[in-house]
């Protein structure tokens, strides 16, 4: 081995050391028995024995070096893609037993990595590996990866729709996607520029990473089934009974639809249900989006206040029935009742 730059060691080293370390705790010792911890721990076990085989061949004189090592570093990288690929599948599906078309699927990937290197080992076929082994290992992984991406291509979306938001759970699989995509680029520009990057790369990413999770809100629900749409699981019909009338108690009550700023979640803390169970209510059993639902509790304080208030301009009624601006209150109003807040007026006076 040679250290002529200790810090420069440290560095490439440290990152492997810990992913080694986190790679059993999800493997072997998780309280939380999940399908994705075992691909979580399988993702990591691969990466960190290919980023050691790339720090061992860093620090180590060519004539001293291990083909064994140096095979199954390569090895383990053929699987790293798939691996990656299971672990976003099943996080994403919210999968409770490996399909067997998966156990299939791996194991065949793994059997052609022991055939070939058994058959055709590093030590004597160096010129094999190192022209068309390790091309067809990268490209395998390559693959894998763009696979993983049409996996998460839902949650990219999501990112880009300022009306979703997405759940700690999807930010994560999509930073650990980000990440491996960033390894293998940087394995890329190694294998012709300046081979230690990807594992310079690998420790960052790996830190990058443990910040994510040292934030306890993050830590609680990274590991956490992603939410599934309301509209997968109805509400029984008693419960959307009580929760119709404890919603118009709490419109009433609280006036929230002449607040111009309201926002779902406010309505539904007062109602002591999460975000997602008021959506679904108003979704399945009212057919009609949150905004819609708080304009027809202000067109009906509007329509009231046009045949009670005869010095209000009709601006100042749509501002008190809550609409932010007189041309929202107008289009609103049109639309709902199928006439202007004038024509409206009009028929009663």
């Amino acid at each position: 081995m040679k250290f002529e730059n200790p810090l420069l060691f440290f560095v490439c080293s440290i990152g492997v050391f810990n992913g080694f370390l986190a790679s059993f705790y999800f493997l072997f010792f998780s309280k939380q028995k999940r399908i994705q911890n075992f691909f979580f721990g399988l993702l990591l076990l691969l990466l960190s024995i290919r980023i050691g085989k790339s720090v061992y061949v860093i620090f180590t004189e060519r004539t001293e070096r291990n083909a064994l090592i140096l095979q199954i570093g390569l090895s383990a990288c053929f699987l790293i893609g798939i691996a990656l690929f299971y672990y976003l599948k099943s996080s994403v599906e919210n999968t409770k037993v490996v399909p067997r078309s998966w156990k299939i699927h791996l194991a065949a990937l793994t059997l052609v990595i022991l055939i070939v290197g058994v058959a055709m080992p590093y030590a004597t076929n160096r010129d094999l590996w190192s022209q068309y082994v390790v091309h067809s290992i990268y490209a395998v992984w390559g693959i894998y990866i763009l696979f993983s991406g049409h996996v998460i291509k839902g949650i990219f979306k999501k990112l880009f729709n300022k009306r979703e938001k997405c759940a700690t759970s999807e930010l994560w699989l999509v930073a650990v996607f980000i990440g491996n995509v960033l390894i293998y680029s940087a394995y890329l520009i190694g294998y012709f520029y300046l081979y230690l990057i990807g594992t310079i790369t690998f420790s960052v990413v790996f830190y990058v990473l443990l910040i994510f999770l040292l934030f306890k809100k993050n830590r609680e629900n990274v590991f956490q089934d992603i939410p599934e749409k309301y509209a997968s699981k109805k509400i029984e019909s008693d419960t959307a009974k009580q929760l119709m009338k404890a919603l118009h108690d709490v419109m009433e009550e609280h006036q929230f639809h002449k607040n111009t700023n309201v926002k779902l979640k406010d309505v539904a803390q007062e109602l002591s249900v999460s975000s997602h169970r008021l959506s679904q209510l108003l979704n399945d059993n009212l057919g009609k989006r949150f905004p819609l639902f708080i304009n027809e509790y202000r067109i009906e304080d509007a329509k009231k206040l046009l045949l009670e208030n005869n010095q209000f301009t009709l601006e100042a009624i749509g501002f008190e029935a809550g609409f932010s601006s007189k041309s929202t209150f107008y289009a609103t109003f049109k639309k709902i009742v199928g006439q202007t807040p004038s024509e409206y007026k009009k028929q009663f006076s």
